[in-house]
């Protein structure tokens, strides 16, 4: 297996505390309060678009079309002061001697500022894919076949990280190995679990142990 695909939020930027947060604070404005459990099981792996448009089901109405845009400024400059890489990536990624690239449900100029706040941007240089370039975002498997694509690589030779279920769906709809992340400030054994339910093949909580999770799952798909 070949290639390495990242999922960024949550995987490689410590940002869905803060996005879920951003979140939680329009829904309260609009009379809907939703807790973080809610918003992570419901919203999380999603695009944008999706997001917006189950909330407006939720509370029965149109939201005001500027919403997106006022919600896009207060996350960004919520990223552009708190964001943090995860824990140990930098060293992980250093260690992998397989190509990576990322493969995420936010918009493009999101993922360059996450990459770009958190000194990971070099690291993965053009090798960076939005589900806008696609038709239909995650669970659908279309970005990471997009990915796979665009990197020269058949999908059953990539493997995925990911921290949501819907990602993990779209990872194994793909026909593509998967690792489920569970490390960031947002994770717990209750997400460990949904990603093992979703399908993943194994689950990490700890960055530093990646490299050795994708071994093993190198070696049983060569046994296999």
């Amino acid at each position: 297996m070949s290639l390495i695909i990242f999922d960024c939020d949550g995987v490689l930027v410590d940002s869905e505390v803060i996005a879920f947060d951003v979140l939680a604070q329009m829904l309260a404005a609009f009379g809907r309060p939703m807790s973080f459990a809610e918003c992570r099981r419901r919203f999380m792996g999603r695009r944008t678009s999706e997001v917006l448009a189950e909330i407006e089901k939720d509370l029965g109405h149109s939201i005001p079309p500027d919403l997106g845009t006022r919600m896009k400024a207060m996350l960004f400059a919520r990223l552009r002061q708190e964001l943090q890489p995860v824990a140990g990536v930098k060293a992980t990624l250093a260690q992998l001697p397989q190509p990576i690239c990322v493969a995420s449900s936010s918009a493009p100029d999101r993922i360059a500022l996450s990459l770009k706040v958190t000194g990971l941007a070099p690291i993965f240089g053009d090798h960076v894919f939005s589900a806008e370039q696609v038709a239909h975002g995650k669970p659908a498997p279309d970005l990471f076949l997009f990915a796979a694509k665009s990197m020269g690589v058949p999908p059953q030779d990539a493997i995925v990280i990911e921290d949501s279920p819907a990602g993990v769906t779209a990872a194994r709809r793909a026909g593509m190995g998967i690792i489920g992340f569970a490390g960031a400030s947002h994770a717990d054994g209750a997400l460990a679990a949904a990603l093992r339910e979703a399908g993943a093949e194994s689950v990490v909580t700890d960055m530093a142990d990646l490299p050795a999770a994708i071994d093993r799952l190198r070696a049983a798909r060569a046994a296999a």
